[in-house]
């Protein structure tokens, strides 16, 4: 979920007004012709405007988003559920962030990123899961579902309440200090549509015990927990820094959040690069990894030895042998001995292993869309060009042939017999298909790939 879009205010027509924002009329907008339509308002790139919509297959749904027509400094968001209605609100930015995040279950966002998937409530995704490739759901503690049915119970009164018009709309005003006297005209508003959703079925807020006041958290509370000061945390909110979530609610002007929130993010920012970081360089002097440091380590002591232990080179320290060509000289030999010693800050034989196993890979995947007889029909005839590699493996490789050509030849010839003894596939085919891998997407000439290649070629085989 994207952290940072906050809407302005609420359309009429919206069927789940969000709590606290004023109400803009939406009329001059074709809500009930369609997303299309709505698309084709924002659809006039000179002008400066944009829109777009987006169908949801899974249940009949869309969401849209265009420039206001008549002040392009605003936009519009809107989600339509053929079950729940549909969402409306006027967004000075973050629209198209917004538009993405409803690509999937949220029906709205709530409480600084609670969202409603219809059914049940859950909290702001933070945490990554790798495997479905999604932010973790987790549910709100006890969450209750608050309609514009519960919240209008005759008490409030629309005649001290206005809708806003979008050309003077005002984005800096107060908030509302009497909003429900504003549901209550938006309801009168609402009840005069065709097919008007019933207010029961109209969502306004989230209740949850984790979101009441005296379980939310401030700046200090939430820092502390984090391991930071309230100073750094309030710069990574100033900056957008930290995914930091947003509040929960904002209490005389200062944020709250709830402390299943802050929790959450607290893990995410120990499950984050950031935080594996700092966990792989506790102690170390330059806060670098393992690897780096004994990279570091490695070189500084040859270093050394090179310009202190070596009597030709020290002497370049005296002053009269101090000059460019002596100096560049000396930064020639530091340059060389980290140019030979490549196998120590990444061994050979575990890197050829790795790139042949991913070249396998990639090979089986374009081998399994073929079908039985395509297989048959490959192992004849040399249909190299079916054998394609993703980019970063090209990459990979290519990388292994210029940095360690005889190594790489080596592994080169690994992977012909592996993929002629796995899918009877023809040498020749192999050597084919990773030259045009690396002619595509590697650093190499043409030359010189066919030259380093007809040393790879089958014996027999004419050279191409």
């Amino acid at each position: 979920m994207s952290h940072y879009f906050r809407p302005l205010a609420n359309g009429t027509r919206t069927d789940h007004p969000v709590p606290g924002l004023p109400f803009v009329d939406d009329s001059h907008l074709p809500l009930d012709k369609g997303p299309e339509a709505i698309e084709a308002v924002g659809r006039h790139e000179a002008q400066g405007t944009w829109g777009r919509f987006d169908l949801d297959r899974s249940n009949d749904g869309w969401r849209a988003f265009t420039t206001d027509p008549i002040n392009h400094s605003l936009a519009w968001s809107i989600r339509y559920h053929p079950q729940h209605g549909r969402t409306v609100i006027l967004m000075g930015e973050g629209t198209s962030s917004l538009h993405s995040d409803w690509a999937g279950d949220p029906l709205l966002y709530r409480a600084g990123g609670y969202w409603w998937d219809g059914t049940t409530w859950y909290r702001p995704g933070q945490i990554w899961d790798p495997v479905s490739q999604d932010y973790e759901r987790r549910k709100a503690q006890a969450a209750v579902t608050v309609t514009a049915a519960d919240m209008l119970d005759g008490r409030a009164n629309p005649s001290r309440a206005h809708v806003l018009k979008v050309a003077t709309f005002d984005r800096e005003a107060s908030a509302l200090a009497n909003w429900l006297d504003h549901l209550a005209l938006w309801g009168q508003l609402h009840a005069q549509q065709e097919n008007a959703l019933p207010l029961e079925r109209c969502v306004v807020n989230v209740a949850s015990p984790e979101l009441s006041g005296d379980q939310l958290l401030g700046i200090p509370e939430m820092a502390a927990m984090g391991e930071i000061s309230a100073s750094t945390l309030r710069s990574y909110i100033s900056r957008r820094e930290s995914d930091v979530p947003l509040p929960q609610a904002t209490v005389g002007g200062r944020a709250q959040w709830s402390r299943p929130v802050a929790e959450d993010w607290v893990e995410a920012r120990r499950r984050s690069a950031e935080g594996v970081r700092a966990a792989m360089s506790a102690g170390d002097r330059h806060a670098l990894s393992p690897g780096a440091a004994e990279v570091r380590d490695r070189f500084a002591n040859d270093f050394l030895n090179t310009l202190w232990e070596r009597p030709d080179v020290r002497k370049r320290w005296i002053l009269r042998q101090r000059n460019e060509a002596s100096v560049k000289e000396v930064a020639d030999n530091l340059a060389w001995s980290v140019a030979v010693s490549l196998d120590r800050i990444l061994p050979t034989d575990i890197l050829g292993a790795t790139i042949r196993h991913a070249v396998l890979d990639d090979f089986g995947q374009m081998l399994e869309l073929r079908d039985a007889k395509d297989r048959k029909k490959a192992a004849q005839e040399p249909y190299w060009w079916d054998l394609n590699l993703t980019i970063p493996v090209a990459k990979m490789l290519d990388w292994f042939v210029r940095h360690h050509p005889d190594s790489a030849h080596w592994t080169i010839g690994e992977i012909m017999r592996a993929a002629h003894t796995r899918w009877g596939t023809p040498p020749e085919a192999t050597v084919k298909a990773l030259r045009s891998a690396l002619n595509l997407d590697g650093e190499l000439s043409e030359e010189v790939l066919k030259d380093y290649f007809d040393r790879l070629r089958p014996a027999g085989e004419s050279a191409v």
